[in-house]
């Protein structure tokens, strides 16, 4: 991220505050690495089960409440 301040000290922006396309081109490489990462990681098992398990035929969703009684939904 250093790199990006030094360079936009040195280029010119165009109008106020704006980004040169050449910062907003390294920008988006940078989120697009970030991003890809995540992506990779993949979806965790658990994840893929209670997806599953709703797609299936009657499904009912059931949410387990692992905090107590909330049945007032934050209400009073």
């Amino acid at each position: 991220m250093k790199d990006l301040k030094s360079q936009a000290s040195r280029s010119t922006t165009p109008g106020k505050g704006g980004l040169t396309p050449e910062i907003q081109s390294r920008i988006g490489h940078q989120l697009r690495a970030m991003y890809d990462d995540v992506v990779r990681q993949g979806v965790p098992d658990r994840f893929a089960e209670l997806i599953k398990k709703l797609d299936a035929p009657g499904a009912t969703p059931h949410v387990e409440n692992e905090g107590g009684s909330n049945d007032n939904n934050g209400r009073d």
